[in-house]
């Protein structure tokens, strides 16, 4: 009989150890499914816009060709999602697509707007025709502005804009404390320069001591002035002295 007693007791406390176990796992399993649904509810919202809309985009920065309705069309698929699930890297790069921006900065603004700082472009010369270059002698492609039509023509090879640019500077600078503008710069595929002033005269300058050569030309060009002829095209590429071309149709036409 004890050991009977001892089998039913031992019987009733492991159905006691069953009870508190499935009820343990049932409680369980109830707080998992709260927090999944709670979960669940809160990407729902979060990714709802018409529930947590994008209300405004302030933008700041100064802007002289960037139009309100070229942002606007570049972020008008963006702003159809909710405050939060807005990539803001997809707007910077929807932004930075547009011709004349050169960087955009995006942040959240709690609790309904993005604020956008945009940094255009600043063109500095026009690149084989149609295209830019910056201040960073980088290649960009963007529509042609009136205000800034009268920029130098700069060419070459893709590669060597920065290169390119910073020649026109150094001859530049050489050239208008003596009196010239320079007009256009460019390097041919065999890398040699070519100048043209804003008077017209083309300058062959060549492959090598660019600026010795435009220092020659300085030094020579008021006795080739005593001619009284005009001048077509000045080759200085030589060790020394210059070859002058002169410009036969302008003499005609003024005699």
């Amino acid at each position: 009989m004890a050991w009977s007693d001892k089998a039913r007791q031992l019987k009733g406390h492991l159905n006691e150890i069953n009870w508190y176990l499935y009820t343990g796992l049932v409680f369980l399993l109830i707080v998992l499914m709260t927090i999944f649904l709670a979960g669940f509810k809160l990407n729902v919202l979060l990714n709802d816009a018409d529930a947590l809309p994008i209300e405004a985009v302030a933008v700041r920065g100064e802007r002289l060709y960037t139009t309100d309705s070229e942002i606007q069309a570049a972020l008008q698929e963006l702003m159809q999602r909710s405050f939060f699930s807005a990539d803001v890297e997809e707007v910077q790069e929807a932004l930075e697509s547009l011709p004349w921006v050169y960087h955009a900065s995006v942040r959240r603004e709690w609790p309904a707007k993005l604020k956008v700082t945009l940094q255009e472009q600043h063109a500095v010369a026009h690149w084989n025709g149609d295209d830019w270059l910056n201040v960073n002698g980088e290649v960009f492609v963007a529509q042609s502005h009136p205000t800034i039509n009268a920029l130098p023509m700069l060419s070459g090879p893709e590669e060597m804009s920065a290169e390119v640019l910073t020649s026109y500077q150094q001859i530049e600078d050489l050239l208008s404390i003596n009196g010239f503008k320079l007009a256009s710069l460019s390097l041919s595929p065999r890398h040699a320069w070519h100048a043209t002033l804003d008077n017209g005269i083309l300058l062959e300058i060549g492959r090598e001591d660019k600026m010795s050569r435009i220092q020659r030309f300085i030094n020579v060009y008021p006795e080739i002035t005593k001619n009284d002829k005009p001048i077509a095209t000045i080759d200085l590429r030589y060790d020394t002295g210059v070859a002058v071309g002169w410009d036969d149709t302008k003499t005609e036409s003024r005699h």
